[in-house]
Formats: structure tokens, sequence, C-alpha cells
């Protein structure tokens, strides 16, 4: 009886390490990004850094920002801070991405495209 509960208890912990290991995203780790505006009288550029963690990219300064990596590489995120918004879609590979996003800063409404090279 005693080896049927060790051999129950390591099969669950296999198990949990399985659909843990299954968790992690390809596109985990740390991200440069660029935005370049080709649209509008926003910033010409703007960089920052963020972290990919189970799919769910993450800004440590940044409250208000929500972003995802499905398995396939495609890319859904926004942000908001004080006066300014955007949101943008596109695609990582295992090194580097690309996509588009659009957005307003005060008054004015802006546009472009992003890049990104994994740390």
């Amino acid at each position: 009886m005693k080896s049927f509960f060790t051999s129950a208890i390591a099969a669950s912990c296999l198990v949990a390490f399985v659909s843990v290991a299954q968790a992690r995203s390809a596109y985990d780790g740390s991200w440069d990004l660029l935005f370049v505006t080709q649209q509008g009288a926003c910033d010409p550029t703007y960089n920052f850094s963020v972290n990919i963690t189970d799919g769910v990219v993450t800004h440590p300064n940044l409250v208000r920002f929500r972003g995802s990596v499905a398995r396939s590489g495609a890319v859904r995120a926004s942000v908001t801070v004080p006066d300014k918004y955007a949101s943008g879609t596109g695609r990582l590979s295992s090194n580097s991405g690309r996509g588009t996003w659009s957005g307003y800063s005060g008054g004015a409404r802006c546009s472009g495209y992003w890049t990104a090279q994994r740390n």
C-alpha cells in the first residue's frame, strides 16, 4: 500500500511538472522594442524592454500594459498612460519580431511599426 501511495505522489508530481513545462512559451524572456512613428505628431521613436513569461507580455513600470503571445508567435498588446494610448499586433520569431501599432498622444493620432529583438 505504501508503494502505491509513493507511486501516486510521483505520478502527480510528474503531471504537475509536465503542465508547468507546457505552459512555458518559446518566446519567454526579455525583449527590446523599438516603436517608429510613420504618421502623426507623436515622438519619432520609443524604446523600451518587456518581459514575456508563459506567453504574457509585461513591463515592470507600466501598470496598464497588457499583452500576449500565442504559440504561433502572434502578438497583441496595448498600453495606457496619462493622455496616451497605443495598441499593436504583429509576430515574433525565435529572436526577433515586427508589427504595426496605432494610438494617440494628447490630441494627436499616430501610427507606425515596431520591431523586437530578444536580449
